[in-house]
């Protein structure tokens, strides 16, 4: 790809152009991909799960949307390693679920969400890229799936709960070493590596290709997001480097002053580029105060 080509990186669009109506082709092409069906976006949603937080900087970005079925579909992109990581999906989710139904309300207004988790960080152990967790009962002894009977505007309707409990989706970026063929993969080609190959008939991809462009923006704006990218890479590099450096020293009971020193200098580092507290202490294993005090 020519350098005139360079595209845009999916979290900085997600954070700048994703939002606007005009650009939601390019969210419902990625959703259809993933989702297998049809997906159309009507809104997207503002609230305090749905904000860039300013001590997450780059690390994360979120976004909230509410489709056609009236169903909310959570994006999230993360950038680096998080503690707790699946608790805290589960929390957004929970949440999510709370902020759309007022006291008071019939239970029957309770919206499916869809919990889509891009990461760019090694979560655990896996041989695919992209995994998918989803509610469903099923007999301890006879192995197959419950439906659920229930009245809707007094007709005896039948349920899956997977039409009711929410889908969590995780897209393991680095995990990604195919040839792009079908257009999911092409989709998590451009995710990891930025690349979309002009012509592709992956919905969403062709419209990104065409307004995502690193040259379309001003030299403001381009300025800004080489600077984002600069962040990111200089935040893993610390990151891993942390992860190394915290592995030999556990091997250890104790660990001398040159090896503290060491680590709370790995730590001062990971505080400039914006990680939290938890992150840094779950790398270094430095404690709460002793990262406090840099």
């Amino acid at each position: 790809m020519g350098e005139d080509n360079k595209i845009i990186r999916f979290d900085w669009a997600a954070q700048r152009l994703l939002r606007n109506k005009a650009n939601f082709g390019v969210l419902e092409g990625f959703l259809t991909v993933l989702l297998d069906e049809k997906i159309t976006i009507v809104e997207i949603l503002e609230s305090e799960g749905n904000q860039i937080h300013a001590d997450d900087k780059f690390n994360r970005v979120d976004i909230k949307a509410r489709n056609s079925k009236d169903e909310i579909v959570i994006i999230e992109i993360q950038n680096t390693r998080e503690a707790w990581y699946l608790e805290r999906i589960l929390y957004g989710v929970a949440k999510t679920i709370t902020e759309h139904i007022s006291l008071g309300d019939k239970y029957n207004t309770v919206k499916k969400v869809y919990s889509i988790n891009i990461l760019y960080f090694d979560l655990g152990i896996g041989l695919d890229y992209l995994y998918h967790g989803q509610n469903s009962f099923v007999g301890v002894h006879t192995g197959d799936k419950l439906v659920i009977n229930t009245r809707d505007k007094d007709v005896l309707v039948q349920k899956k709960p997977e039409e009711i409990f929410p889908e969590y989706f995780l897209i393991r970026v680095n995990e990604f070493n195919k040839v792009a063929v079908t257009p999911l993969e092409e989709w998590v080609a451009y995710l990891k590596d930025g690349v979309i190959t002009p012509g592709t008939s992956a919905p969403g991809l062709e419209e990104a290709r065409q307004k995502l462009q690193y040259y379309s923006m001003s030299e403001e704006e381009r300025h800004a997001y080489d600077e984002h990218i600069n962040a990111i890479m200089i935040q893993n590099d610390v990151i891993s480097t942390a992860h190394l450096e915290g592995r030999e020293e556990g091997r250890e009971e104790g660990r001398e002053e040159g090896e503290m020193k060491k680590a709370k200098e790995i730590a001062r580092k990971m505080k400039l580029t914006g990680l939290s507290i938890e992150m840094i202490e779950d790398m270094t294993g430095l404690t709460k105060n002793e990262i406090e005090n840099l």
